[in-house]
């Protein structure tokens, strides 16, 4: 039985299928949060996603007997190329069934590609971005995944260690109790911040005042805090406006903190939503004809879990207890809202400064993930 592999045009009814076939692949998996398919369909389209500007891609499917079997994304990202140095590679929106035969041709198109590109390694999987999908599940497979993660199955990471890839880093994930109040200490240490450094907290009403106020700063602020992170590209200003339009104006401004200095600059954020985990699962990834109505629930209130996507301090304010200011803020907003627990989501495991934050949750290390690693043969 012949894998035939396509390259697929970077149009939406081709991408459309692809996505469609990864939601398929996991099919009443009870951990599996499928992504909503007009965001991936839109992620992978050069006239949409202007990370393009600096990036060229190609994705590819995988076909047997006619059936769809496999996909992959391969991205070369020339930003973060130049600012390492490195030829890497990057593949991500990875899915196959557990057959050696299949994955062997899809990395091998994958890599092909980017040989005749002069790119020497393989490394994912990334999207283009830091504000897409990264990192492959290798612990916590029973876990209910979140809207920023990756879900796969078990099979995947043994097919990795098959085809001679080797870890180049981790993350890990936390999994919180929200307490029944703000703990002493964080009032403490967020008192003697504010005082400190002439802090203050703000908090927003309208989603156009944010977005008009504080858009393009949040953003600004990302790329300065997140800058040496590995794999970092910093966003450009066509990037900055595509999200500023296309996430801010759906947050529940209760779950949202900013902390300005006296001169009303930017100095922290914290951003975290309700967890649409379930409504997405339901949804189907589909927002018609009844999606909609399950992610529109979750914003009016409904879940009991809170997603952490990001927090960011500017360097000159890190590990000086602005972290402490943003949880007493948000806390209380937490328990109000009925949140039970918290997904920390993605946090690079050696990163010490960012896992001291939760050390007055109640917590557990539930995920782990990797990005990895080979040479181009």
């Amino acid at each position: 039985m012949t894998i035939e592999i396509k390259a697929l045009r970077p149009e939406k009814s081709d991408l459309k299928k692809m996505v469609k076939f990864g939601i398929k692949l996991y099919e009443g998996n009870p951990c599996y949060v499928p992504p909503l398919i007009m965001d991936d369909v839109n992620t992978l389209r050069p006239d949409r996603n202007p990370a393009f500007d600096f990036c060229e891609a190609q994705s590819f499917m995988a076909y047997r007997d006619g059936r769809p079997v496999g996909s992959i994304t391969a991205i070369i990202n020339r930003v973060v190329n130049e600012r390492t140095g490195n030829r890497d590679l990057r593949f991500g929106f990875l899915n196959f069934i557990d057959d050696a035969e299949v994955v062997d041709a899809l990395f091998k198109a994958a890599e092909d590609w980017g040989r005749s590109r002069g790119m020497t390694s393989m490394v994912g999987p990334m999207g283009f971005t830091d504000m897409d999908h990264e990192g492959m599940l290798i612990e916590g497979f029973d876990e209910l995944g979140t809207m920023a993660t990756i879900y796969n199955y078990p099979y995947y990471p043994r097919h990795m260690e098959r085809m001679g890839f080797v870890k180049d880093v981790d993350w890990v994930e936390y999994r919180m109790t929200v307490p029944d109040a703000v703990p002493d200490k964080y009032l403490r240490i967020a008192e003697i911040v504010k005082k400190k450094y002439n802090l203050r907290v703000l908090k927003y009403t309208s989603k156009k005042r944010i977005k008009e106020e504080y858009g393009q700063a949040i953003f600004d602020l990302i790329n300065e805090a997140y800058d040496g992170l590995y794999g970092y590209s910093p966003l450009t200003q066509r990037q900055i406006d595509y999200y500023i339009g296309q996430y801010l104006g759906i947050l529940r401004l209760d779950d949202v903190c900013l902390i300005v200095d006296d001169s009303d600059k930017l100095v922290g954020v914290g951003i975290s939503i309700p967890s649409f985990s379930r409504a997405l699962q339901k949804s189907g990834g589909k927002l018609f004809p009844t999606g909609w109505w399950h992610l529109l629930k979750v914003l009016s209130g409904k879940s009991d879990t809170v997603d952490l996507l990001l927090v960011a301090i500017k360097p000159e304010y890190q590990s000086k207890g602005v972290n402490a200011l943003l949880f007493a803020d948000l806390l209380p907003r937490y328990i109000a809202n009925g949140y039970r627990w918290a997904e920390s989501n993605l946090e690079l495991e050696d990163n010490a400064s960012v896992q001291l934050q939760w050390q007055y949750f109640e917590r557990r290390q539930h995920r782990r993930r990797r990005s990895w690693r080979r040479p181009i043969r």
